[in-house]
């Protein structure tokens, strides 16, 4: 650990990554149906006649992770971040074998300032010792030993229990 700094661990897709975003962008392409982000979720999916699990399938296609947007502001508030906090990128990312390589690039691409060192992708973030995890799955924040802490996306907006930010300006307003 740095001297002095407390260590931010921050997840990569919904909440660096627009997932969601990619999702709703791959429904219009393969499905010509315009959804909001709000829709994301099974029953609304069914509903408009595609199956959750058959978009699920899109995670192990190649492309999917290399070519999501970052969430607005994400950059600005992370170039500061890293100059008051140690901070590492965790992802998940061991489920789906192909993001490994796509995953570092995006990261090269739209973070060129974080370090690889400070890159951990992993099968379970349960392993992550930090003060604070910023994170959109359940599963991952209760594990979790220090404060966890629930970034807002579609699967996730019924869920209570944890401090909650809505996006990268409360972030920002929250650690800086």
């Amino acid at each position: 650990m740095q001297e002095n700094k407390q260590r931010i661990a921050i997840d990569m897709d919904d909440v660096m990554a627009d997932a969601s975003g990619r999702f709703v962008e791959w429904i219009a392409e393969r499905h010509g149906v315009t959804i909001g982000r709000e829709e994301l979720c099974t029953e609304l999916l069914n509903k408009a006649g595609i199956p959750y699990e058959k978009i699920r399938e899109w995670l192990w296609e190649e492309g999917f992770f290399r070519h999501m947007q970052p969430l607005p502001d994400s950059k600005e508030v992370m170039k500061e971040l890293v100059k008051k906090y140690e901070v590492f990128i965790v992802s998940a990312a061991i489920e789906f074998p192909q993001s490994l390589r796509e995953k570092v690039e995006w990261l090269a691409e739209h973070f060129p300032f974080i370090d690889w060192r400070y890159i951990v992708l992993c099968g379970h973030k349960y392993i992550i010792q930090a003060d604070y995890l910023i994170d959109d799955h359940e599963k991952n924040l209760i594990s979790f030993t220090g404060k966890p802490i629930v970034f807002t996306a579609p699967h996730n907006i019924h869920l209570k229990g944890f401090e909650r930010v809505n996006n990268w300006a409360e972030i920002g307003n929250k650690f800086l």
